[in-house]
């Protein structure tokens, strides 16, 4: 494939990419794994196979990425509490609806292969036998996972409607603009599909 092609395919997933990221991380780390994910597919681009699924062989690279990065992690050193004291956290719309927060904090306490196939399998648009390649797994365990992380996810939000809300430092403005744009970039892909 020539360069030039390759380079429009790529940016095409680019809403995609960061999106299924940020899925995975924080917003900012996610931005970076999808940017670093990007520039391992540029340099990995003469072993891309022209005719298969580039999503799918992309979304791979960013999970290693991903993955590799939490192998890592226990490197890192902890945040020295002094510091953290000293940052402040605005909510930029206080008064907006708390339940997409609630949908998006009950995400993160899902294990992370449910997360993962979720993800996958939901906002990004992937069908199962996609999502099975990059996890590297059987479309049945993609299944299973699916189904558990939804059922999960339901019993999460039942017990937290139930008590108080947990504070978070991420707005609901942000998590709806992102569930907004994933919905629309997947909308666009299902329009440009024969």
């Amino acid at each position: 494939m020539p360069d030039a092609e390759f380079k429009t395919q790529l940016a095409l997933l680019i809403p995609h990419l960061r999106a299924f990221a940020r899925s995975l991380a924080t917003r900012q780390d996610g931005d970076d794994i999808a940017q670093e994910a990007m520039m391992r597919a540029w340099a990995s681009r003469a072993s891309y196979q022209p005719g298969t699924n580039m999503k799918a062989w992309v979304f791979t690279i960013l999970r290693n990425h991903f993955l590799s990065i939490g192998r890592r992690a226990w490197r890192n050193v902890a945040l020295d509490p002094a510091v953290a004291e000293h940052t402040l956290v605005a909510n930029d719309d206080p008064s907006a609806s708390e339940e997409l927060l609630d949908v998006r904090n009950a995400m993160q306490l899902l294990p992370h292969d449910q997360r993962e196939a979720l993800i996958l399998a939901g906002p990004a648009g992937l069908t199962y036998e996609e999502t099975a390649k990059i996890c590297g797994c059987a479309i049945g365990t993609v299944k299973s996972r699916v189904s558990r992380a939804r059922a999960t996810l339901a019993a999460i939000l039942e017990q937290k409607s139930a008590g108080r809300r947990a504070k978070t430092s991420v707005s609901s403005t942000n998590v709806f603009e992102e569930i907004m744009a994933d919905a629309a970039n997947t909308q666009r892909r299902l329009e440009m599909t024969p």
